[in-house]
This record gives C-alpha cells, sequence and structure tokens, in this order.
C-alpha cells in the first residue's frame, strides 16, 4: 500500500513529515559544508572529537618524540643534563642485573679507549719530560731557584708562580636563601681555610652590599679582588656558585661558572626548592664544580734542543758502544781465562789487571799449547796481555805419553799408553830392536814407574815363528825304493833351504837356536826292518844336502820311521804312482842360547 490513499491525501502523521525534512536538511547542510571546507565529514567529525577530548596520548608522543628529541638537543644540553640521572639508573640497574650485558656492549670500544690513554700518557709524559728540561736547564730556572733559597719556598712553587696566568684554587656552591655551604672543592696543593666560614663571610658581604648602597634590584655582587685573588661570584634561581681565582682569568671562565650553575639548577632543582639544610643530596654536583678548577701557565717560546739533544745522543751513542765493547772484552777474556785453566798442562795461579794490561801468572809445561794460540782463538789483543808463566813437568798422562813418543820414537806399528798409576803400554808390533831399546829407556821418561809389553808383539819371533811353520809344513817326496827325491821336488827343497838360512840369521839376531829334526818315512811295502833303514837313509840324504849348504851340522838331527806314521789314504795324492808316505818331514826346535 502506498504513503498516499485513493482520495489523494497522505496516510502518515505530520511527525514524519517533520523527521524526513530534518534529516534532509542535515544532509544538505553536510554537503555544503564539505564543499566549502574541502574536508569529508567523517574526517571533520575526526577532528571535532580530538578537539573536545584534548589528552596526550602515547600514540601520538610515538610519532614526534624522535624529531622533537634532535630539536630540543641543538638548542641547548638541558635535555642530556635532564636524562643523565635516568641513564645512570638505567645502567645501575642493567649492571645488577646482567654483567655481561654492559661488558659486551662497551667491549669493542675498551681496546682503542686503552690505546688512546696510553698515547696520552706518553705525549703528557713527554711533555713533563720536556718541560723539565726547559725548567732546569735554561738561565731563567736557575734565577728561580736563586729565589726560591732567598723566599723559602720549594723550586716547584716559584716555577709555578712565576709561569701561572690564573688558576681557580676554590669554588663554594652556596644556597642562596639560606647562605650555607652545599659544596666544596679545592684545586691540588692548595691550602684552604674552612669552608663554612668563607661560604658565610661571602653571603654577609653580599648583603652588606645590598643593604648599605643603593642597589638596583635584580643588581648583585659579580667580583671581589683581594690583592694576587679574585672571587667571582655567579647567582642562579636558589644557588650562587662562588670561585677564587689567582691571576688573571678571561672572561670565557664565567661561561663556564654559568653553564655550571644552570646545569646544577637542572639538576638538583627540587633539592634546592626545598632544602632544609641537608648538604648529603648534592654530592653529586662535585662533577660540575670541578670543571670550574681551570689553570693555565703561559707557554714559553718553543726552544730547540737540537743541539742539545743531538750531543746527548752522541754521548749516549758513545757511551753504549764503549759498554758494549767493554762488556763484550770482558766475556771475551773471561772465557779465555776459563780455556786456559782447562787446558792440560797449564796452571794458573794469579790474574789482575795492571796498568791496562793483563797480568796471567802460573806453570805450563813446555809441551802444552801456546798461550798466544788461545788468545788468537778469542780474538784478544796479544799486546795487552803479559803472561808470566814458569816452565815444569806436568805429571798428566798425555803429556807423560808426548815425552815418551819423542824419547822412544815407536815405529808406526806401535802405539804408547799410560795409565794414570804410571805404567807404559806398547801396544802393536815392533822389531827386536825397538823393543830392546825401550826396555832400556824407559826408566829415563819422568813419570813412568813401569814398562809393559804385554799387548806388544816381536816382529822378529812372529817371523821366525812364520819361517818354522812353513818349513814344517812341507814335505819331500822319495822315488820308490830309493832315497833319490822325486824331480819336481828339488825346486821345494832349495825354498826349505833358503827358509832354514833366513830362520838360522833371525835367531842369531834373537840370540836363540834353531834345532833341525829331519824325519824319514816309507810305504808300507817291504819290511820293517827295510823300512827303517830306508827311511833313515833318506833322511840322511837331506841333511848331506843341508850341510853342502852351509848350515851347521850340529844342529842338525836325523831320525828314520819306516813305514811308522803312515798318512792315511784321504791325504794321498790322486796319483797312485806317488805315494805321500814317501817323504821327508822336518821338525824344528828354537831355543834361546844362554839355555
Amino acid at each position: 500500500m502506498t504513503k498516499f490513499s485513493t482520495n489523494g491525501f497522505s496516510t502518515e502523521s505530520p511527525n514524519v513529515d517533520n523527521r524526513e525534512s530534518k534529516e534532509k536538511i542535515k544532509d544538505e547542510l553536510d554537503e555544503l559544508r564539505a564543499l566549502l571546507l574541502g574536508v569529508e565529514p567523517n574526517k571533520l567529525h575526526q577532528i571535532y572529537e580530538y578537539i573536545e577530548n584534548q589528552q596526550i596520548k602515547p600514540e601520538d608522543i610515538s610519532r614526534v618524540l624522535p624529531e622533537a628529541v634532535i630539536l630540543r638537543s641543538l638548542q641547548d644540553r638541558q635535555l642530556v643534563e635532564a636524562m643523565v640521572p635516568t641513564i645512570e639508573q638505567a645502567v645501575e640497574a642493567s649492571v645488577k642485573k646482567d654483567l655481561n650485558v654492559l661488558s659486551d656492549a662497551i667491549f669493542p670500544i675498551m681496546g682503542p679507549s686503552t690505546r688512546r690513554a696510553i698515547a696520552t700518557a706518553l705525549e703528557e709524559m713527554i711533555q713533563s719530560l720536556n718541560q723539565t728540561l726547559e725548567h732546569s736547564l735554561s738561565i731563567q730556572s736557575f734565577k728561580w731557584r736563586l729565589e726560591a733559597r732567598q723566599t723559602g719556598k720549594s723550586f716547584a712553587e716559584v716555577v709555578m708562580l712565576r709561569t701561572l696566568v690564573y688558576r681557580v684554587e676554590q669554588v663554594f656552591l652556596i644556597h642562596k636563601n639560606t647562605g650555607l655551604l652545599l659544596q666544596h672543592i679545592v684545586a691540588p696543593q692548595v691550602a684552604a681555610q674552612d669552608p663554612d666560614l668563607v661560604s658565610a663571610m661571602l653571603t654577609a658581604i653580599q648583603d652588606f652590599v645590598r643593604d648599605s648602597f643603593n642597589v638596583t634590584t635584580g643588581d648583585r655582587l659579580q667580583t671581589l679582588n683581594f690583592g694576587e685573588l679574585t672571587i667571582w661570584i655567579e647567582e642562579g634561581p636558589t644557588a650562587v656558585i662562588a670561585g677564587i681565582i689567582r691571576g688573571n682569568a678571561p672572561q670565557e671562565l664565567r661561561l663556564i661558572f654559568q653553564d655550571a650553575i644552570e646545569k646544577i639548577h637542572l639538576r638538583f632543582d627540587n633539592e634546592l626548592y626545598n632544602f632544609q639544610g641537608e648538604t648529603e643530596p648534592f654530592n653529586l654536583s662535585q662533577a660540575y664544580l670541578e670543571n670550574c678548577l681551570e689553570v693555565r701557565y703561559q707557554v714559553p717560546p718553543k726552544t730547540n734542543y737540537t743541539y742539545a739533544y743531538t750531543f746527548i745522543g752522541l754521548i749516549t751513542f758513545g757511551l753504549c758502544v764503549w759498554t758494549a765493547l767493554t762488556i763484550r772484552e770482558q766475556q771475551q777474556w773471561n772465557t779465555f781465562v776459563k780455556q786456559l785453566n782447562s787446558e792440560p798442562g797449564i796452571t794458573i795461579t794469579k790474574v789482575h789487571k795492571e796498568s791496562g794490561k793483563y797480568i796471567i801468572t802460573g806453570m805450563r809445561d813446555p809441551l802444552a799449547v801456546d798461550v798466544s794460540t788461545i788468545l788468537k782463538q778469542n780474538n784478544l789483543n796479544p799486546a795487552i796481555v803479559n803472561h808470566q808463566l814458569e816452565p815444569y813437568l806436568s805429571l798428566q798422562p798425555e803429556f807423560i805419553t808426548k815425552r815418551a813418543e819423542a824419547l822412544l820414537q815407536p815405529p808406526q806399528t806401535v802405539s804408547l799408553k799410560v795409565e794414570s798409576n804410571g805404567i807404559l803400554y806398547a801396544i802393536g808390533s815392533a822389531p827386536q830392536k825397538w823393543i830392546l831399546e825401550a826396555r832400556n829407556m824407559w826408566r829415563f821418561i819422568p813419570g813412568i814407574t813401569q814398562f809393559s809389553e804385554n799387548k806388544l808383539t816381536n816382529l822378529d819371533i812372529s817371523e821366525l815363528e812364520k819361517y818354522q811353520a812353513e818349513i814344517e809344513r812341507e814335505k819331500l817326496l822319495f822315488q820308490e825304493g830309493k832315497t833319490d827325491l822325486i824331480a819336481s821336488e828339488k825346486p821345494k827343497l832349495e825354498t826349505i833351504i833358503v827358509n832354514l838360512q833366513k830362520s838360522n840369521f833371525i835367531a842369531k839376531y834373537l840370540q836363540k837356536n834353531i834345532n833341525i829334526n829331519i824325519i824319514g818315512h816309507t810305504s808300507i811295502t817291504g819290511s820293517e826292518q827295510y823300512n827303517l833303514q830306508l827311511s833313515q837313509a833318506r833322511a840322511e840324504q837331506i841333511k848331506y844336502y843341508l850341510i853342502a849348504r852351509g848350515l851347521n851340522q850340529e844342529n842338525i838331527t836325523t831320525e828314520g820311521l819306516g813305514a811308522n806314521k803312515s798318512l792315511s789314504s784321504s791325504t794321498t795324492r790322486e796319483n797312485q804312482d806317488i805315494d805321500i808316505n814317501r817323504r821327508v818331514s822336518f821338525k824344528l826346535t828354537i831355543t834361546n842360547i844362554n839355555k
């Protein structure tokens, strides 16, 4: 059904029409407002709500806080000073909670900071050295020393007074309303009076000036002069800084005082406003007051110490070279003395230095090493050494051996050795002649008590024994049933005769006799009687040959054994026509002549 009846009249009440008209008008006003302001209705509604409900929201602050901090930091340092206590408390809480967090954070800067601190310390040390040189070697320093002696002051105090431009010696922090002293600091080596008394006097002077003179409101006492001392006063709303200055301070120093009083008011505003006489909270203000302890000295023109440094450097270098050479020479000398004293045959009794020369006193065996040789080995100049060594005979085994070799002159086949008990051993092989001479000469060698030849071989006896063995090894073979040698045996007989002649010659030199026993043998063929006669005849035949060649018949004997002591078949030659049992052999006996 429509809003209108069939007769053309509305079926709704008049209130409905009014409400629709208001809504329409509102919509039209909103559209007109949007056209005029260029703002959408929803955004405009948000602006109205923000104006009606003006409260600070964390979301809004977070959007502008970084830029605000930067802008405020560019203007002054109040934000920094205000954040210091909070940051200190935060760091303290972090350290108490976990020490490693802060240590890990500052670890990368610890190394560079340490190196920078060391470099700064070295620079300060060098600067202090330069100041020491300037104050110790200059003409002015001697004047100051004279003044210090005349006035009774220390040299350092005179230097400070003469080179000081200005120095802030004391700084007072005074509560403005009560005049009580809050903090007081003093520069090093400054004698201070009672700070409370000084604070009260300053407050009294300010009150006296303010009450006694027609002072404009807001004016204040800034400076007081007392001889070499000047008192500067900087006031704040609730506190005053007073500094006692010696010398002429520049006006820039007031800026430091002003900065300090501003920071103190910023940091301790509540404590100053609610001050009831308790000064302990203001102990932290010392850091600000210490910034006011300025000092400045006269900077003298830089002195060129090039020549002085060069001269000192040359002297130092010369001393170093001289010291090094002296130490090196002393080490060489000690090594020389030690080596000389350890040499066999040298005994040192005294070593001393006299007139730039070393004097050595002692004894030396003529066979010991020459002292000049040891000097050359240690690169020492023989001209600076005077060795007074008396000759003596050393009984050390090596020197006894050298003397024995020099006296006995042993052949190359003999080596001599002396034991600590004085026994001289001859080791090796030597001819009879040398052995006889050694037996007679060893008694003339100092330090020898006995001569031993147990390990010495007589070459002549060895040669004689060699000929003996060769002759006894030979066998002369005969024809069957005859006393004639086989034709091939005749050269062998000549060799035997020559060896016997040589043996007799050696034996005669050795004073020995050689007895030759010629033994005849036969084969087993034939009767025993016949074989004995045949073997004896064969031995006699060989004896005849030997006598004919000059051998002494008194030393030759014969013996016929017949078929006795026949050789076994294994020793028989392969040629069965020659029987090895048909032979003559030799037996030599060597005896001494005196026996």
